[in-house]
């Protein structure tokens, strides 16, 4: 191939900095988009035709953090996840009010509350949420001159949750538990996925797929089911219904090594499949009896004897709503987690450190807009708190994305703030930049970013009345918050530069070998099926941080994709180990004691070589047994993770 001539050579920025960029193949959710254009330009026109425009613009901010806020699709999680924080968001604002124009007094309170808010935020999404609606509001209320009384501002941003609340509970009675239902389906569906592609290279993608729907699954059922007294037949039988997918995903790697070794599957597994995510969906209690091929081998033995098992229980009436086993998740009660969660805040070094981070950035930011004439200083303290967000991301990339979305986002301001008089305009306006928020939010934060700027600006407008001179200040306020958060908040503090993705994995793969001993050992079938589900959900977690840590600049960002790799190989591991388990419990014969105690050794000899250093070093390894036994593959993929990692050698 010619190589490219001198001077041609085309200068692209790094992935790890573009990555973010990409807009995400997600669907537009229309219902969400109709509630965010009625609930932001409803209470402006209503300000309006009553002469307290203000008035109007204060609810719609609150309509605003509702919107944003309204991610789960439970409606029980939907009052939570949208009135708890409303309630912090109440008390942030009425501290920021109460400071407003005290200069330095302001600078503690809001350094204070910005310490509270990122330790609340290490709890929990909702908590998470909360912590930053609280220091949102406390922010504006301490920026923006609100209207008397002090309890009008808290009051009215409230009320414009509750338009959300209201607007989104709508469906409520028609729909009552269409969403747990359309969960589980879709966790069915993502199985027939995962065995369409049994053999192939898209397998452990899909696997990691249904990790992700059962885990929201689970966590939809479950959390219902606890905050209500009783046990209800509809949510016995869901659970029931996702209980019976834990024997097809453990006969799934079995499956996938069944078609490497012998070719593809029968098409009526996953025929059969998708037939009972319908039939749950739609709540048929039929009893067809799967039209399967006969079974000779352990893998197709295990397949049938889960179909037909999720086929009995799928198409059952009514389940005993107490005999339905849902310890493979259930949480534990109120009061357990709430002392949980105060325990996590109080005495979590992660959240300590991410409280006193957040509040380094709002405590400069603060100080530096108190010394140095700023227009609408407020802007720069939000900007740091929507980058220092832990859970939205790499900091840096948030930083970078804020920046290029406030770009984007000021550009359609400036149209909109020059070109459009002020008044019943903002109502139509508004309908059309509210609708985007939904949309563009599924996309990527850079693309949400760009939604909610210009919202926000004409929220602010319809406040101070400043019009188009709102502009500029804004991408200057903008960017001196993405500046603040990269110095004080990314580069002063170690941990930003030594990623923890060596530990979580070092713990994955020594949970691995633990995994081993007990999957061909006299543990109970409940103890071994618990273990295997919270090591998924660990990998799940990891795959998570590797895929933030991508994000990161060098090295952190170099660092990951080199063990990105030895990751992957931990997942096939854990997959081997469950196919061998099912080819074992359906006649295949047992290996040999010594020979799982060595591939349980060699597991934890990796995990504390990853625990002593940060580079890699490939290992050969001896693991001799029966090449025509069942542990074989499992042997292999052992091989094969040491070959990419592991103590170096003296």
């Amino acid at each position: 191939m010619a190589r490219p001539a001198a001077g041609s050579v085309r200068l692209a920025p790094p992935a790890w900095l573009t990555a973010g960029l990409r807009p995400a193949p997600a669907p537009v959710p229309w219902a969400a988009v109709a509630r965010a254009s009625l609930a932001l330009s409803a209470p402006l026109a209503v300000g309006l035709a009553v002469g307290k425009p203000a008035y109007g613009a204060l609810v719609s901010m609150g309509a605003l953090s509702g919107v944003i806020g309204d991610t789960a699709d439970a409606y029980r999680m939907r009052v939570f996840n949208i009135a708890v924080p409303q309630l912090f968001g109440a008390l942030g604002v009425t501290l920021g009010t109460l400071v407003f124009g005290q200069g330095w007094l302001a600078v503690a309170t809001l350094t204070l509350v910005a310490l509270v808010s990122g330790m609340i935020s290490s709890i929990g999404a909702v908590a998470s949420a909360s912590g930053l609606l609280l220091l949102l509001n406390a922010v504006v209320g301490a920026g923006l001159p609100m209207p008397e009384p002090w309890w009008t501002a808290p009051l009215l941003l409230t009320a414009g949750g509750l338009v959300v609340l209201v607007l989104t509970l709508l469906g409520w009675p028609l729909r009552r538990a269409a969403p747990e239902r359309a969960a589980v389906a879709a966790t069915y569906r993502t199985v027939a996925d995962l065995y369409e592609a049994a053999g192939s290279e898209a397998y452990q993608e899909k696997r990691q797929a249904v990790t992700a729907s059962l885990n929201q699954s689970y966590d939809l059922i479950l959390a219902r089911r606890t905050r209500q007294h009783g046990r209800t037949s509809s949510l016995a039988r869901l659970l029931a219904q996702l209980n019976v997918l834990v024997p097809l995903l453990e006969a799934a790697p079995a499956a996938d090594l069944r078609v490497r070794l012998y070719g593809p599957l029968p098409p009526a597994v996953a025929a059969t499949i998708r037939a009972l995510a319908d039939a749950v969906e739609t709540g048929r209690a039929e009893h067809p009896e799967p039209d399967l091929p006969p079974s000779t081998r352990p893998a197709e033995k295990a397949v049938e004897h889960a179909l037909r098992h999720a086929a009995t229980v799928v198409h059952e009436a009514e389940p005993d709503p107490y005999n339905v086993d849902d310890r493979l998740g259930r949480p534990a009660s109120l009061t357990v987690r709430a002392r949980r969660a105060a325990r996590t805040m109080l005495l979590s070094a992660p959240s300590w450190r991410y409280g006193l981070r957040l509040a380094l950035c709002i405590g400069l930011a603060q100080a530096l807009v108190s010394l140095i004439a700023v227009p609408r200083s407020y802007w720069v303290a939000l900007t740091v708190t929507f980058v220092m967000k832990p859970d939205f991301g790499s900091v840096f990339s948030r930083a970078v994305l804020r920046a290029v979305g406030t770009c984007l986002g000021l550009v359609s301001a400036a149209l909109v703030l020059a070109e459009v008089p002020r008044g019943w305009w903002d109502v139509p306006v508004m309908m059309v930049l509210a609708a985007l928020i939904p949309a563009f939010s599924a996309k990527g934060y850079a693309l949400q970013t760009a939604a909610i700027t210009p919202v926000i600006l004409l929220l602010s407008d319809a406040l101070n009345q400043q019009g188009f001179d709102l502009v500029l200040p804004r991408l200057y306020d903008s960017l001196l918050g993405c500046a603040i958060a990269l110095i004080a908040g990314y580069l002063l503090w170690p941990e930003s530069w030594h990623s923890r993705i060596g530990d979580r994995l070092a713990d994955a793969v020594a949970d691995s070998a633990a995994y081993v001993d007990r999957a061909f050992g006299s543990d109970a079938d409940a103890g071994r099926l618990r273990a295997r589900r919270k090591l998924y959900r660990d990998l799940s977690a990891v795959r998570s941080e590797f895929q933030r840590a991508l994000t990161e600049p060098p090295p952190t960002g170099t660092r990951a994709a080199a063990w990105w790799p030895l990751a992957i190989a931990v997942e096939r591991i854990v997959d081997a180990t469950t196919a061998a388990r099912i080819r074992v419990a359906h006649g295949a014969a047992p290996p040999d004691p010594e020979e799982v105690s060595a591939v349980a050794r060699e597991l934890r000899e990796l995990a504390e070589g990853l625990r002593a250093t940060d580079t890699l070093f490939a290992v050969r390894t001896d693991l001799p047994g029966d090449e025509d036994g069942v542990l074989a593959p499992l042997r292999q993929e052992v091989r094969a993770a040491r070959a990419i990692a592991g103590p170096e050698l003296g």
